[in-house]
């Protein structure tokens, strides 16, 4: 499974990126809008730090808008991949600009129905939202293994990204689903890699360190 972080904070990015645990970056207007910075920037400096694929989202919301910026943003970076909403007008978008070679990463996505009609339309990536799923009383995991099947099943090449994580049994739940990748805010990923008994178990070694004669 690929981790992509999702933020636009370029320290945190740096941070986890030297160890090794960042295999892409997604952002959203609302993430770039926290950094207070100049969005063709951010996204060019993101770019350059990581080698993966790095999302950028459109804002417009007619086909002519999206395929205009989509675009422009394909520019900006080798490895910039442009975020698509799930919208009839996203999913024209999409199938023009996968025709043109632009990657597109369909965000928003709820049900089984959306993500099939992303990957028909071109998609490179389609993003289930499986904390906001729960939110409604549905089984957001249930969802990305049931679009795996289905995307599966007609030879799709769109690879699922399993967004909205929250926690880390979303994490390890969406790794046996199957899912290809996983999009982790920096203030989760931390979370992943402690646990009260590692940190016990250093605690103890020093301890029993400071017994052995020098």
């Amino acid at each position: 499974m690929d981790f992509y972080l999702d933020t636009a904070n370029v320290e945190e990015i740096k941070r986890i990126n030297r160890l090794g645990l960042v295999d892409g970056i997604t952002t959203n207007p609302s993430i770039i809008a926290k950094e207070n910075k100049d969005f063709k920037e951010t996204i060019k400096e993101i770019c350059s730090i990581v080698d993966g694929p790095v999302s950028a989202e459109v804002i417009g919301q007619t086909v002519d808008e999206m395929v205009e910026e989509a675009r422009d943003i394909a520019t900006w970076a080798p490895n910039v991949v442009v975020k698509i909403p799930m919208t009839e007008e996203g999913l024209e978008a999409v199938n023009i600009l996968s025709g043109e070679g632009i990657k597109t990463n369909v965000t928003l996505v709820f049900s089984v129905a959306q993500g099939l009609m992303a990957a028909k339309a071109g998609a490179t990536y389609v993003s289930p939202f499986v904390g906001r799923v729960d939110d409604i009383g549905e089984d957001g995991i249930e969802l990305i293994q049931n679009l795996k099947v289905v995307l599966k099943n007609y030879n799709y090449d769109a690879k699922i990204i399993t967004a909205s994580v929250r926690t880390i049994g979303h994490l390890e739940k969406a790794a046996r689903a199957g899912a290809d990748i996983a999009t982790i805010p920096g203030s989760l990923l931390p979370k992943l890699w402690k646990h009260p008994l590692t940190d016990n178990g250093i605690e103890k070694f020093l301890a029993d360190w400071e017994k052995v004669p020098k």
